[in-house]
């Protein structure tokens, strides 16, 4: 008689290292390894315009990933987020024309500029829930757009602040193409240093106080230490990917920073997934390309004959502008959990193929 070969059948972990790691099986690994490998091949094989869609998913991507930490990890609100990301932009800018840092430095220090401003209005936000915690982080975000457009030794008021390119060994990152090394590098380092966080104690406690912070707190967890080191975390990482921008622009607006920045910051955290490292980055890449897809959408719907009724055409413009609202509204009716939780029940769907379980 032939011996069968019992192979397991399910997801499942005989260990906390198993439940903790970063990718799921060695075909995730090397899937994502493959995909970085190929993205670095990016500027020789797409067209520019794609490679600034890249480049702006990177410090998108850097600075949601903060506010998932915060609201999806650690159950806190805010709607201030654009704000701290155009901190860290004004902080970079102004630390390299000020001081005469180098800009590769200016980044970093930048971001944690950005971390201490977040957690001087985290310090009161922390003891506060709910609605009242999402007026207070409403409240910061008018407070800061007050401080761009006042303090012209920082931001440069109304005429805004110049960002000089990353230099480093005197080779300047002044092109799309340079620059892309640096955004994609910045967006890998800051991913796995997040994915290393939530599985670290901290991380641990961050979820605690978003499931049950009464249990928590019987536990031993300190609730006002870790909201506020959610807040500070997560202003870091906006501060970061607000640097990038600025030095990816070449110059810093207020008039950028304002509170529909901190909503599309959300849009992107909801339609990616609460609570998900990779549901961020889907989410980031989703709202990038949204209104691209809406223009090539009303492109075509012009080259036929409803292009040529007006009514069409305007509700056409009504609806790019409203897109961000729809799309919320529609995940939140029928995919509450994101883009994150439907690739997962695909991948299970053909991973127990032809079962049902």
């Amino acid at each position: 008689m032939s011996s069968l070969t019992m192979r397991p059948c399910g997801d499942f972990r005989t260990s906390y290292k198993q439940d903790n790691t970063i990718f799921e099986t060695k075909t995730i690994r090397w899937v994502t390894i493959f995909t970085i490998l190929a993205l670095c091949f990016a500027p020789l094989l797409v067209d520019a315009y794609f490679i600034t869609l890249l480049i702006q998913i990177s410090y998108l991507g850097i600075a949601a990933l903060g506010l998932n930490i915060l609201v999806g990890y650690t159950g806190q609100i805010s709607l201030g987020h654009g704000a701290f990301f155009g901190f860290g932009a004004f902080a970079s800018a102004w630390l390299n024309t000020s001081f005469h840092i180098p800009v590769f430095l200016c980044i970093p220090l930048a971001g944690f500029l950005t971390m201490g401003v977040g957690m001087m209005f985290g310090a009161p936000a922390a003891r506060i829930k709910g609605l009242y915690l999402a007026i207070a982080t409403l409240a910061s975000q008018f407070i800061i757009e007050d401080f761009f457009a006042r303090a012209e030794w920082f931001s440069g008021g109304s005429a805004g602040s110049m960002a000089e390119p990353i230099s480093l060994f005197g080779f300047n990152f002044d092109t799309d193409q340079s620059f892309y090394y640096v955004a994609l590098f910045s967006l890998v380092f800051m991913f796995i240093w997040g994915c290393n966080l939530m599985r670290s104690r901290d991380g641990r406690a961050f979820v605690a106080v978003r499931d049950h912070y009464l249990s928590a707190e019987i536990m031993g967890v300190k609730l006002n230490k870790y909201r506020l080191l959610s807040f500070g975390v997560s202003s870091f990482y906006a501060g970061i990917g607000g640097a990038l921008y600025a030095h990816y622009l070449g110059y810093v607006s207020a008039e950028g920073f304002t509170i529909m920045m901190s909503i599309q910051f959300l849009a992107m955290i909801i339609i990616g997934g609460l609570g998900s490292i990779k549901g961020t980055l889907m989410g980031v890449i989703f709202m990038v390309f949204l209104p691209e897809v809406l223009e090539g959408g009303v492109g075509l719907m012009k080259m036929t004959d409803w292009g040529n009724i007006p009514m069409v055409v305007d509700g056409l413009a009504y609806i790019k502008e409203m897109a961000i609202g729809l799309v919320i509204i529609g995940f939140l009716i029928f995919e509450p959990e994101g883009l994150a939780h439907r690739w997962t029940q695909i991948k299970n769907y053909w991973k127990f193929y032809p079962f049902a379980y």
